[in-house]
C-alpha cells in the first residue's frame, strides 16, 4: 500500500505540472536527464500505452509522458520506431511487421491461403529485429470471414503461422494474435471470441503464439472478462484496455471495474504487459495518469 501512495503522490505532481505548464513542461527534459528520475514504482503489472490515440504527441513526446508516469513501454509502432521508446528505458511492448498494404492489415490476415504469399516473408523478417530491438511481441491478425466457416478459417491460420512458430521460439518472440469485436467496429471479423483464439492457440501449441485479448472488444461480445481472463490466461500474452461504450476512460463512466479486473489479472500471476487503448475525451496526460492510478494492483 505504500507504494501505491507514492505512486499517486507522483501522478498528482504530474496533473498539477500539467496545469501549470502545459504541453511543455512533459516534452522539456533531455533523454539523457532521465536517468534522475526513479525506478517504477511499484503495481504487479507491466504498464504500457497504444500509440495511435495519442497522435497530436510526437513519439519522444510520448514516451516522455510514459517514463514521467513510470510505464514499462509504447504499444503498436512500425519497425523504423522500435528504437525510440529505448532511449526513455521504455520498450515497444507491440509490434507491427511490416505489410504491403497497413490500412488493410486487420481485413487481410492469416485466414487466407492467398494472403500468405506477402504475410508469411513479413513477419520472417519482423521476428529477428524485433528480438534485435527487445520488442517481446508482434501482433497478427485473422483477417475477416468474408462467408469463411469458423474452422475452416482457424485451420488456414494455423497453416499460415506454421512456418514462423519455430523462428519466434528461436528469437523469443511472441506473436499475438488481436481478439477483435465484429459487433461495432471490425464488422466479419474472425477472431472475435476468446474460444476461437484459445483453440487456435492450442492448435499451434507453443508458447510463441498467444492472444492479445483487448478487454474492451472482448466486453462488447462476450462480457464475463475476469473469468474469461482467468480460465485461459496461460493463452494470453497481452492486454489492451478501453471503455465500454465509446472506448474512451476506463473510469467512473463506463461499465467495466477496470480497478478490479486488473487485480484478477494481476492474482493470475500474468507476466506480460497492459497497454491503454483507449481515445482519450479530457486532457490526454490526465486521463493516462489516471488509467495508471486504474491499473496500478
Amino acid at each position: 500500500m505504500e507504494r501505491i501512495r507514492e505512486i499517486e503522490l507522483k501522478r498528482r505532481d504530474f496533473l498539477a505540472a500539467a496545469a501549470t505548464t502545459g504541453a511543455v513542461a512533459f516534452t522539456g527534459l533531455a533523454p539523457s536527464s532521465l536517468k534522475a528520475l526513479p525506478e517504477s514504482l511499484g503495481g504487479r503489472l507491466k504498464l504500457s500505452v497504444s500509440r495511435w490515440p495519442y497522435g497530436k504527441f510526437t513519439l519522444d513526446q510520448l514516451c516522455q509522458m510514459c517514463r514521467e508516469l513510470d510505464m514499462d513501454g509504447i504499444d503498436l509502432l512500425e519497425p523504423e520506431d522500435w528504437g525510440v521508446p529505448m532511449r526513455y528505458g521504455l520498450v515497444c511492448a507491440m509490434g507491427y511487421a511490416t505489410v504491403p498494404h497497413p490500412e488493410n492489415r486487420l481485413i487481410d490476415g492469416f485466414n487466407r491461403v492467398e494472403n500468405h504469399a506477402w504475410l508469411i516473408p513479413a513477419y520472417q523478417k519482423a521476428i529477428p529485429l524485433a528480438a534485435a530491438s527487445k520488442v517481446p511481441n508482434v501482433i497478427c491478425f485473422s483477417g475477416t470471414r468474408k462467408g469463411q466457416s469458423d474452422d475452416e478459417g482457424r485451420d488456414i491460420c494455423a497453416r499460415g503461422l506454421a512456418p514462423l512458430v519455430p523462428l519466434a521460439e528461436q528469437h523469443g518472440v511472441t506473436l499475438c494474435m488481436e481478439l477483435l469485436n465484429s459487433k461495432v467496429d471490425h464488422p466479419d471479423y474472425q477472431c472475435d471470441h476468446t474460444a476461437w483464439g484459445v483453440a487456435l492457440a492450442k492448435q499451434i501449441n507453443s508458447p510463441r503464439f498467444k492472444l492479445l485479448y483487448d478487454i474492451y472488444h472482448m466486453q462488447i461480445m462476450e462480457g464475463d472478462v475476469i473469468r474469461t481472463v482467468t480460465d485461459n490466461i496461460n493463452y494470453i500474452a497481452h492486454f489492451h484496455t478501453g471503455g465500454v461504450p465509446g472506448r474512451h476512460e476506463i473510469d467512473e463512466t463506463q461499465e467495466l471495474n477496470y480497478h478490479r479486473v486488473m487485480q484478477a489479472i494481476a492474482d493470475a500471476k500474468f507476466p506480460g504487459f497492459v497497454a491503454q487503448e483507449f481515445v482519450p475525451t479530457k486532457d490526454p496526460r490526465q486521463s493516462l495518469a489516471e488509467a495508471v492510478r486504474i491499473c496500478t494492483v
